[in-house]
């Protein structure tokens, strides 16, 4: 049981990766981001959205951290 489990998961990892690859792969068109005025340097598609999953990973649990913090002390507070 413990080998068809490792091989699943070898499965679904070089699934992942082939994924990714392809998705790298088919954008490579250069863009340049523009917010607020500043424009960005050009970088090819994938890497933007690369970049802003990779943000949206790390940050969002910093908020909930902060969230959940600031609800505890909200509760407490009450009680």
């Amino acid at each position: 049981m413990r080998n068809v489990k490792r091989m699943l998961i070898g499965i679904f990892v070089l699934f992942l990766i082939l994924t990714i690859l392809a998705f790298v792969l088919e954008n490579q068109q250069s863009i340049s981001l523009t917010f607020l005025g500043w424009a960005g340097p050009q970088l090819p598609v994938s890497l933007v959205v690369i970049m802003a999953l990779l943000i949206g990973m790390v940050a969002g649990p910093i908020l909930g951290l902060f969230l959940g913090r600031l609800s505890k002390v909200a509760r407490k507070r009450l009680d």
